[in-house]
């Protein structure tokens, strides 16, 4: 489980740029919700998974992950606990390291270094597999540089360096926007396999309704820093974008006459 509780965050605090980007924000996540968190430019959702994942701290509130207090717990420290994947593809892998030394690394997560050979003949078998299952061909492409491949290729290799280790949550931020749309939509489906085999507690991070709507078990939608909508079970099987946007004008008491105004 995932608490958040009563979690406050606010930039350039008591200047006249001021601004509360999480407003004493409450959620909770059970084992294996898969949830997808949409909202405008500006209405807290990737501050949301950074004070998860402790890129910054918090004022107030705590963080608690698997019955774990990890508020304070550092950046570094939180990694092993965590899986995430990027909005820019360029992130989340070494360019200048081979497939093969980027899973490896992926791999330790969280272990103490030795001196014994990096990877091994049974590692390196089991990586091929790994990527034989993205469907991509990576696999016979261990030995190459990360920095070559496409986007794409690149998300797909984050998010399976993400999960290789069964992270108790796993951060999707916004992951498949700088993918074209094809392309996006092999990774996103990527994503809902990994998530679905590995049993995977789940935070995605969409500006696409479409996305937000098909994927997960959940849907919530922020504004100004906090959750104005929380959509789980049959009531999300029936979400169009139309309902879901006349549910945010409600919540809101704002009116945004299409999905385009809404997102930024």
């Amino acid at each position: 489980m995932l608490e958040i509780n009563n979690v406050r965050k606010t930039f350039n605090a008591r200047t006249v740029n001021e601004r509360v980007a999480l407003n004493d924000i409450t959620l909770r996540l059970e084992d294996r919700d898969f949830v997808t968190v949409i909202g405008g430019n500006g209405a807290g959702k990737s501050t949301l998974l950074n004070a998860v994942a402790g890129v910054w701290p918090v004022e107030s509130g705590s963080i608690v992950l698997d019955g774990t207090d990890i508020t304070s717990l550092p950046e570094h420290k939180r990694a092993a606990l965590l899986g995430r994947v990027f909005q820019d593809p360029m992130m989340g892998t070494a360019a200048s390291m081979q497939i093969e030394e980027n899973l490896a690394l992926a791999a330790r997560r969280g272990q103490k270094r030795t001196l014994r050979p990096g990877i091994t003949r049974e590692e390196r078998a089991r990586y091929r597999d790994m990527l034989a299952e993205l469907g991509l061909g990576l696999e016979d492409r261990m030995t190459a540089k990360v920095g070559l491949l496409s986007g794409g290729q690149r998300q797909a290799l984050t998010l399976l360096m993400a999960t290789l280790k069964k992270p108790k949550l796993l951060l999707l931020d916004e992951h498949t926007a700088a993918l074209d749309p094809r392309t996006a939509a092999k990774v996103l489906e990527l994503s809902e396999r990994i998530i679905q085999e590995n049993k995977l507690m789940t935070l995605m991070v969409t500006h696409n309704m479409k996305d937000a709507i098909r994927y997960g078990n959940r849907l919530i939608m922020m504004n100004e820093g906090r959750v104005i909508l929380d959509i789980s079970g049959e009531e999300k099987k029936k979400l169009t974008i139309e309902l879901l946007m006349n549910a945010f004008a409600r919540a809101s008491g704002e009116t945004f006459v299409n999905d385009r105004m809404l997102l930024g």
